[in-house]
């Protein structure tokens, strides 16, 4: 499982001219499920996301989180992330979930996270999803 964070000014998610997720200051989340993954690794990633440190404090330092800072969190599935890129010029989805299990896991994985933080949008597992966002530093973490 890989979860790209981004910290951003603002961030939405529409779908067929419909924005389905918005959120203001926080973190833009894209999340990429791999063969393999279970409910321990979405445990284990809502739990990091949550406390990651990627916000400053008043001296400018990245000590703060998310829900220190009352940001918003899009999570938004992206099954790119699990792309082999290493050979060639094209990439390869073989390590990627089946889009069943994606989409279960991601289910999963939005469930744990607003489990512990109500500010939570999400986008819509498989379809066609156009992503705008002002990244804010830029900061951006990938976290597996």
């Amino acid at each position: 499982m890989k979860v790209l964070i981004q910290r951003a000014i603002n961030a939405k998610v529409v779908v067929d001219d419909e924005t389905i997720g918005a959120i203001d200051y926080g973190q833009l989340v894209l999340v990429g499920i791999e063969k393999g993954d279970t409910e321990f690794d979405t445990q284990r990633l809502a739990d990091k996301l949550l406390k990651y440190r990627m916000f400053s404090d008043e001296e400018g330092k990245m000590n703060l989180n998310v829900q220190q800072v009352a940001g918003g969190i899009l999570l938004v599935s992206q099954f790119t992330l699990a792309a082999e890129t290493k050979k060639g010029l094209r990439p390869g989805f073989s390590t990627a979930a089946i889009p069943e299990e994606g989409e279960r896991l991601f289910n999963d994985f939005v469930d744990k996270v607003r489990a512990q933080y109500s500010k939570v949008e999400t986008g819509r597992f498989g379809a066609d999803m156009k992503v705008s966002f002002t990244n804010d530093g830029p900061v951006t973490f990938m976290l597996d």
